[in-house]
């Protein structure tokens, strides 16, 4: 069953696609839930608001759960500014 507790749990656990396929199917059946609608603009928005950055460092920065993704991401947001 899809809630947004369930969909928060996973996002704080640093497994942040899966929240957002979880937020979606939230909203599929209430559309006027405030909380997952913020959590699927803040999670699916960094595509829209950074076109012309490293997808694949976007969807990192999405899905980092480890002190590794953690690093990776740092080194390349060093060299990008």
């Amino acid at each position: 069953m899809a809630t947004v507790t369930l969909a928060r749990l996973y996002e704080d656990q640093g497994h942040k696609e899966d929240a957002l396929v979880i937020y979606n199917e939230v909203l599929r059946h209430e559309p006027e839930n405030q909380e997952a609608l913020l959590a699927v603009k803040r999670l699916s928005g960094t595509r829209e608001k950074f076109p012309g950055v490293d997808q694949e460092m976007l969807s990192l920065f999405v899905k980092m759960s480890d002190p590794e993704d953690f690093i990776i991401f740092e080194n390349w947001l060093a060299e990008w500014n």
